[in-house]
């Protein structure tokens, strides 16, 4: 997630121009009702108010479930889970980036898209499905729009392969996207598996930014003949797998 409360630092430039768009930047940042929400309520970054008002929406939560929260640093969503779950909920959280505790909270600092990774997020579920999938998984920007939307189309479908494979029927699972190249395709994918499909963009998204969240209510399995995701183009991997 890269909406944090942690990002003071004035970004580095030669130029008196790249500085002043970067204190504007600063400024409307600090200024943001979302950040200043988050502040208030211990919340580690605003995407936090996202998931709440999808939950709220979508009606994606109950006590005691089994979650997993992929591209979970800094742990806005994480922190949400507990607040929400309850101690009877079992929530296991995922980044390439380290992540500071939260209670309650099983974290592994691991590259999703690495075989390693994926083996370790395994390991840890134990055998057990669980009822709720949420990525907020988005790779570190290149500048090359092209390049970039690839990358983050092809880490929503390795999140929802990994969705497909451990959701329980009739689980729900939550993904972050970009409107671009790709998207309609991506979201005919997910509409596969599940008997409904929404496209949602929180309140505490910001305006300008071509993210939206698709959630898929009531996950159906499939025949072994069917369960399969459609063929796709190589994407050539992300330079990073941090949610944003």
């Amino acid at each position: 997630m890269r909406d944090t409360m942690a990002d003071t630092k004035k970004p580095l430039s030669p130029t008196g121009k790249k500085n002043r768009f970067g204190k504007a930047w600063m400024q409307q940042h600090v200024n943001d009702h979302w950040v200043q929400e988050a502040q208030r309520l211990g919340y580690r970054s605003r995407a936090a108010f996202k998931l709440a008002e999808l939950a709220e929406k979508d009606r994606l939560f109950r006590p005691g479930m089994a979650v997993v929260d992929l591209g979970s640093a800094p742990g806005s969503w994480s922190q949400l889970l507990r607040e929400r779950l309850g101690r009877a909920a079992r929530i296991i959280a995922l980044d390439l980036v380290a992540m500071d505790p939260v209670a309650g909270v099983h974290f592994l600092q691991a590259d999703f898209r690495e075989a390693a990774g994926l083996d370790a997020l395994t390991d840890s579920l134990e055998g057990r499905k669980v009822d709720l999938v949420v990525s907020d998984l988005a790779p570190n920007l290149s500048g090359v729009e092209s390049a970039d939307q690839a990358r983050s189309v092809h880490l929503g479908e390795l999140a929802l392969e990994f969705a497909v494979r451990w959701l329980q029927p009739g689980g729900d699972f939550v993904v972050k996207a970009f409107q671009g190249e790709g998207f309609v395709a991506f979201q005919r994918s997910v509409k596969i598996h599940f008997a409904k499909v929404y496209v949602r963009k929180p309140k505490a998204s910001r305006d300008r930014s071509r993210e939206v969240y698709l959630v898929g209510k009531g996950f159906i399995t499939l025949s072994p003949a069917h369960d399969k995701m459609p063929d796709k183009t190589p994407s050539g991997g992300a330079s990073g797998a941090r949610g944003g």
